[in-house]
């Protein structure tokens, strides 16, 4: 399980170095091949081959005429890209997201406990303050019991 969350940097190839602790526990559970994505393009999502091919197996018991499935996989393709992290624990990002997603200099890897989202730093913070965590999102994690 992945927790917590680091500065990262995109370097000028457009190669994100995950952080030595994540990039620790990912090889050690999952190794190094991952599936890159997004779904909204405002951030990158990274995850363990493993766990991605979980996800599309769900995806294959539904309809292959549901709608949302077909939305979800029309983006998740279209900014998709499989890899494998280098020998430093670098991967290069796909172009296409890495500009829609602004991921330039400064970025932020946040832990998604069986995956990272990776977010530029100013466009997360904006989010902060756009979205808020507020009163009745805590009341229903309460009522999911967490």
């Amino acid at each position: 399980m992945f927790r917590g969350s680091a500065p990262a940097k995109i370097d000028d190839k457009g190669r994100l170095k995950l952080p030595t602790a994540f990039r620790r526990d990912l090889e050690q559970r999952y190794g190094r091949e991952i599936f890159i994505t997004s779904i909204r393009g405002e951030s990158v999502l990274v995850y363990p081959l493993s766990v991605w091919q979980e996800i599309e197996d769900r995806l294959m018991a539904l309809p292959s005429t549901d709608l949302v499935k077909l939305r979800y996989l029309e983006r998740v393709s279209y900014f998709g890209q499989q890899s494998v992290l280098d020998s430093q624990g670098r991967v290069v990002l796909p172009p296409i997201l890495r500009e829609r997603a602004e991921m330039v200099g400064e970025v932020v890897v946040n832990a998604r406990l069986d995956h990272f989202e990776v977010w530029n730093h100013d466009r997360l913070q904006a989010r902060f303050s756009e979205q808020p965590f507020t009163d009745e999102d805590f009341q229903n994690l309460s009522e999911k019991g967490i």
